[in-house]
């Protein structure tokens, strides 16, 4: 198969491993399958990994817009519905399983598409980053004394132990939090977190989709609406059943935290179409901010683009 990337003015070859990044709303998964139909069309073979961790479980289909089988042209979608509900996320274990996908990809010659928009997902991948394990007794205490104190306590510890993973963290997130703090409560550990000058980890080439924002947050309103209109909340329903209020990370997901808050009653639909919009708009702009210290990303401003001109770029990118 012979292909260029064209980046402004300039073609170089175009490498085995092409990851399509961006906030929520950015066409990812459409312009990858443009990108893979392209690619196909040359002879080539072509499957996508997934680069969303709420992708990952089972059952959690409609608030992560994940594509139904019937509309991914027949390319092979890699880790995705891997997880049950009640499991918890774990970054280092993407990293691994995601890597052993991508090199049984290229073993078979065929061209890799990672395509999501979990920054450190995507960056574990991509980038030359080591993940410490976990201290189950230090885990619990921590848990412990977020329940007592609250979060502004853990912070507080935070900010004083690691300022730059407080100021870059979601304070909100009560999971993350723990991490961070277990993390830099033991100082024999890296950081999980993007280096100034990533090293990567093979050769590839990250697509940045970009909207401008007064495009995509009333894109992102609408997209909230349609997914509770979809039957958002009869899916949080049916997940009751499977233990998704047990999994700390499955029930904290925009749009599933919202959905349950209907299903108990503590909210109503409208309610929690606007509370999913605002998370999922707060959401995106802290992926904006990690994807733009990307670097050599091809940014692509997609911010007035539909299905069809995104399948129309990813085609005059393949050539």
């Amino acid at each position: 198969m012979t292909a260029e990337f064209v980046d402004g003015a300039d073609a170089s070859p175009l490498p085995s491993l092409l990851a399509v990044v961006g906030a929520t709303g950015t066409g990812k998964s459409e312009f990858a399958l443009g990108i893979a139909d392209a690619l196909r069309a040359l002879g080539g073979s072509v499957e996508i990994v997934n680069g969303d961790a709420m992708q990952l479980y089972r059952g959690m289909d409609i608030g992560t817009a994940k594509l139904p089988v019937a509309e991914r042209r027949g390319v092979p979608h890699r880790l995705l519905d891997v997880l049950d509900v009640t499991d918890e996320a774990s970054v280092a274990r993407y990293q691994a399983e995601a890597r052993a996908e991508i090199d049984r990809i290229l073993a078979d010659g065929g061209t890799t598409l990672l395509v999501g928009g979990s920054g450190l997902y995507v960056s574990a991948v991509l980038h030359d980053l080591e993940f410490p394990g976990t201290d189950p007794v230090l885990r619990a205490e921590l848990e412990q004394e977020l329940a007592e104190r609250g979060r502004g306590a853990l912070l507080t510890r935070l900010r004083a132990l690691d300022p730059v993973a407080a100021a870059a963290i979601d304070p909100h997130n009560p999971r993350r939090l723990v991490r961070a703090l277990e993390v830099a409560t033991r100082a024999d550990t890296v950081r999980p977190a993007l280096p100034t000058v990533p090293r990567p980890w093979r050769p590839a080439r990250v697509l940045h989709l970009r909207r401008e924002r007064e495009v995509l947050v009333p894109m992102l309103h609408a997209r909230a609406a349609r997914m509770f209109d979809a039957g958002l909340v009869d899916e949080a329903a049916g997940l009751v059943d499977t233990g998704l209020e047990r999994g700390r990370t499955a029930s904290r997901a925009i749009g599933y935290a919202q959905a349950l808050d209907v299903v108990h009653g503590r909210s109503t639909v409208a309610e929690a179409v606007e509370a999913t919009a605002i998370a999922t708009r707060k959401y995106a702009r802290r992926q904006v901010a990690w994807f733009k210290r990307y670097p050599d990303a091809c940014d692509l401003d997609v911010t007035l683009a539909g299905p069809e001109d995104l399948a129309a770029l990813a085609h005059r990118i393949v050539r």
